[in-house]
């Protein structure tokens, strides 16, 4: 049987993490009458028997229980509630037979605990919550741990950092699935920002600097405004009158990213709003985007999006909303 992505289920179990369940059923349990096409059907799947409670005294009533994962086409894990507690192994083998046939995974904060005791990231590259990061490592040793990003997209498995980067993963997914216009209409009634550019870094607690550091806020709506022109480090760091090395490493700690991986961060994001929703030619876009040819545009945003500008133009454009 062909699994439908679109068909959600959300892992519910006693001593469930609220914040984190409560992202899940905003995304993809909400509904959405703003858009005149199918939305998720969610679904919430019982991993224990009995009363579950969540964190704060909630109870949650489940639709169904483990057996229901055999049609679900997109399967949520949010954060374990004991990193040291094995997942229970009909959840295990339940979530193997998931993905066997096809279905998408998604851990948010330590639920990658439960997707690692699966076995199913092993050789891949994975995020959580950078507290979590270093144990993660050691009890699995298989897993390419990455403490810098707030998600990790592996294809058919996605990880995400602490609990709010399970926003930026969920909103990811329906990035995926409906085109980066659809995301950033669902991030606005979310009220937060469609895609937050850097990674966890610039949450890691770091000593008090001893004077304050420059603001780089106004540096970036100065670069977004520019991005069809050939922006280098030297013109950047003099806009903030700092040397190169410094601005580097200011650059860094503001936005966990170099400023050419920024860069490239925005243009692809300008490239997807305009193929979305615009007739521009694929030559335009491209000088738009500060790409100097045709073809270093489309290599980039093939390596971005996973697909060729035309491509997604006609798998995310309004038209095919329409």
């Amino acid at each position: 049987m062909q699994r439908d992505p679109l068909d959600v289920a959300v892992l519910a179990y006693d001593g469930l993490c609220t914040f984190e369940f409560g992202i899940a059923v905003e995304i993809f349990g909400l509904p959405r009458p703003e858009f005149e096409f199918p939305w998720y059907r969610q679904r919430i799947v019982a991993v224990d028997q009995g009363p579950m409670r969540a964190l704060g005294g909630i109870q949650v009533l489940a639709d169904g229980g483990l057996d229901s994962l055999e049609s679900a086409g997109t399967v949520i894990v949010p954060g374990w509630r004991d990193r040291a507690e094995p997942p229970p192994p009909a959840l295990v083998a339940a979530l193997q037979r998931a993905h066997a046939q096809g279905a998408r995974l998604l851990s948010i904060c330590s639920g990658v605990f439960v997707l690692a005791a699966t076995g199913l990231l092993d050789g891949r590259r994975a995020t959580t919550h950078w507290r979590y990061a270093e144990e993660l490592g050691r009890r699995f040793p298989a897993i390419e741990v990455d403490a810098q990003v707030l998600y990790v997209d592996a294809g058919q498995v996605i990880t995400s950092a602490g609990s709010a980067a399970g926003i930026d993963a969920c909103l990811h997914l329906v990035a995926r699935d409906f085109g980066a216009q659809i995301a950033n209409t669902v991030a606005r009634r979310l009220v937060m920002s469609p895609q937050r550019g850097g990674g966890q870094a610039q949450f890691i607690p770091a000593p008090v600097a001893s004077a304050p550091r420059h603001d780089l806020s106004g540096l970036l709506d100065w670069t977004r405004q520019r991005l069809d022109q050939p922006l280098t480090v030297a013109q950047m760091a003099e806009r903030v009158a700092m040397s190169e090395r410094t601005f580097l490493r200011r650059f860094s700690d503001a936005t966990g990213m170099t400023p050419k991986a920024w860069l490239q961060h925005e243009r692809m994001a300008r490239a997807r709003e305009l193929l979305e929703g615009t007739a521009e030619s694929i030559e335009r876009i491209a000088e738009r985007c500060g790409f100097g040819t045709v073809e270093s545009f489309r290599n980039a945003f093939r390596a971005s999006a996973g697909l060729a500008p035309s491509l997604y133009r006609e798998r995310f454009g309004a038209a095919h909303l329409s």
